[in-house]
């Protein structure tokens, strides 16, 4: 049964890339690297439980928050730039 969920994740994974890579636009990408992080953070769970290694619990944990975090940043880094932007007219050609 794990391994089927192991499979599963791993084609979803694989999906988000593709559509981080795709685009079309900053959101997209920026939503499907959020679901590719979470998508790891349930991977290593799921190993966590097939080799009974608990500690990869606490490193899923981390990578949560780390995930969590990241994509804020990189909201917050595209809200200014995009603020930066419209007050210079920059990219107007």
């Amino acid at each position: 049964m794990y391994y089927v969920v192991t499979i599963a994740t791993l084609a979803t994974m694989t999906l988000a890339l593709l559509r981080a890579l795709q685009g079309p636009s900053v959101y997209d990408r920026v939503l499907a690297m959020n679901m590719f992080g979470t998508k790891t953070v349930l991977l290593l769970a799921v190993i966590a439980l097939l080799f009974g290694r608990p500690d990869f619990l606490d490193l899923a944990l981390a990578y949560a928050l780390i995930n969590f975090i990241g994509v804020f940043a990189v909201l917050e880094f595209i809200r200014r730039r995009a603020a930066h932007e419209a007050l210079h007219g920059e990219g107007e050609g």
